[in-house]
C-alpha cells in the first residue's frame, strides 16, 4: 500500500516533535518534512521534489499565519489537502475555513487515532466534516451563492452533476466508475472539467460549489 506522505507546521516545536513520532510509526505514513511557520512551509515545498498529500498545519503562527499559508497554497500547490489543527478552533470558521481550501478543520485536543482517521478520510475523499460543523455550514455558505454561469459551456451536464453529488458522497473515483458504469479515466476526466468549469481548487472547493448551487443540500453530506 502506497504511503501517505504528510508534512507539518506548526510554530510549537513540542507539538510537531509528538506528531510526527506518532504519525512516522504508523507504517503508511510518511512525514517527508517539518516547518516551523508558513514561509518555512513554502521554502521547503519550492526546493522538494516530492508535495506533501496531506499538511498538517496550525492557524495562528508568528510571521504568516495558517489562513495565509491555506490561501497560497490553494493558488499554488492545489493537489496538497489541508488540515488545520488549532487551539482556535471554532466551528463558526469553518465556512472561511473551507473557502480558503481547507479540507478539515479540527481542535487542537482531537486524540491520536482520531487524528489518525481525518487523514485517511481527507487522503481517500479529499474533505472531512462532523456534525456539528454540518450544522454551522448552514448559516455560513449557502448564503453567498457565485453568479449563476449564463453561457453554454460553463454550465454542468446531467452526467457531470451526477459526479459531482457523488463526491459529495465522499466517493473515489473508482466508486463513481462503478456506480455510474464508465471506466476509471471517464470519472476522472469528469471530475477535472468540474474543477475548470467551478473554478475550485479542490474537493473541497466542488463540496461548497454544490452547495452555494443547491446541487446538494448540508443534511446530504455524509458525517464522520
Amino acid at each position: 500500500m502506497e504511503k501517505i506522505k504528510l508534512a507539518i507546521t506548526d510554530d510549537d516545536n513540542l507539538i510537531v516533535g509528538l506528531l510526527q513520532g506518532y504519525l512516522q510509526s504508523i507504517g503508511n505514513l510518511d512525514v517527508i518534512f517539518t516547518a516551523g511557520g508558513g514561509h518555512e512551509l513554502l521554502d521547503k515545498l519550492s526546493a522538494s521534489d516530492t508535495l506533501p498529500d496531506v499538511l498538517l498545519l496550525d492557524l495562528r503562527m508568528d510571521g504568516m499565519d495558517g489562513i495565509e499559508v491555506s490561501e497560497k497554497l490553494k493558488i499554488n500547490y492545489p493537489s496538497i489537502k489541508i488540515i488545520v489543527v488549532s487551539s482556535h478552533y471554532q466551528t463558526s470558521f469553518m465556512g472561511f475555513m473551507l473557502k480558503t481550501g481547507v479540507a478539515a478543520f479540527l481542535p487542537k485536543g482531537i486524540s491520536p487515532a482520531d487524528l489518525l482517521d481525518v487523514i485517511k478520510t481527507v487522503y481517500a475523499q479529499g474533505y472531512y466534516f462532523r456534525d456539528d460543523q454540518l450544522a454551522a455550514l448552514r448559516g455560513q455558505i449557502t448564503g453567498k451563492a457565485p453568479k449563476p454561469a449564463l453561457h453554454e459551456e460553463e454550465m454542468l451536464t446531467d452526467r457531470e452533476i451526477e459526479v459531482l453529488k457523488l463526491i459529495c458522497q465522499q466517493k473515489t473515483g473508482k466508486e463513481i466508475a462503478d456506480i455510474l458504469n464508465m471506466s476509471p479515466r471517464t470519472a476522472d476526466g469528469h471530475r477535472n472539467t468540474l474543477f475548470v468549469k467551478t473554478g475550485a481548487k479542490n474537493i473541497a472547493g466542488l463540496v461548497i460549489y454544490a452547495l452555494q448551487q443547491q446541487i446538494v443540500h448540508i443534511d446530504e453530506l455524509p458525517v464522520m
